[in-house]
């Protein structure tokens, strides 16, 4: 069974977290936009789309495929997104 898509807000799977939107690390070094589409876009300091790629939502889990193939893991816990070794936040919008 193919994961659903944590993507479209509209359209997905309601049992799946919503992700959607920038994490930052505590330091602001690492910004990684979570698209609505199911596409991402990291950044590392000054270095723009750094990592691109895509992710799928499975309850709280995330999985990453970057654009050249590389893989990884994410787990959202009380609102922190935990993506292999780093510590994201989300990113609060305008108010």
């Amino acid at each position: 069974m193919t994961p659903t898509a944590g993507n479209a807000r509209g359209n997905r799977d309601p049992e799946n977290a919503d992700v959607v939107g920038t994490w930052v690390t505590a330091d602001g070094h690492i910004r990684q936009e979570l698209l609505p589409d199911g596409r991402y876009d990291e950044a590392r300091g000054n270095r723009r789309s750094a990592y691109t790629g895509r992710y799928t939502v499975t309850g709280n889990h995330l999985d990453y495929v970057d654009d050249t193939g590389f893989t990884a893991t994410g787990d959202l816990r009380d609102g922190v997104l935990h993506h292999e070794h780093l510590v994201l936040y989300r990113e609060a919008g305008p108010a």
